[in-house]
C-alpha cells in the first residue's frame, strides 16, 4: 500500500474531511491533497509518524473514559 492510500486511510479513519484534519494536524491542506492524490510523497517517517499521533490520541480518549467511569463508580461506593 503506497503513502498516498495511508495517509488517505488514516484521515478517512478519523472521520475528518481534508481541512479539519489538517487543521489537526498542521499539515496544509493542498500537501494533504497532494499526497493523497501521489502528485507528491511525503517523507516516509510521515504515514508512520501520523499513525502514531492519532493511535495515542485513541488511547487517551479511552483512558480518559476509563478514569471518568471509575470516578463516577466510586461515587456510588459512598
Amino acid at each position: 500500500m503506497g503513502s498516498a492510500n495511508i495517509i488517505k486511510g488514516l484521515r478517512e479513519s478519523t472521520g475528518m474531511n481534508r481541512r479539519e484534519f489538517s487543521q489537526h494536524t498542521g499539515i496544509p491542506v493542498r500537501t494533504l491533497e497532494d499526497w493523497e492524490a501521489a502528485r507528491r510523497t511525503p517523507p516516509e517517517y510521515i504515514p508512520r509518524l501520523l499513525a502514531y499521533q492519532l493511535k495515542y490520541e485513541e488511547l487517551m480518549r479511552k483512558n480518559e473514559e476509563i478514569c471518568t467511569e471509575e470516578e463516577g463508580n466510586d461515587d456510588k461506593a459512598y
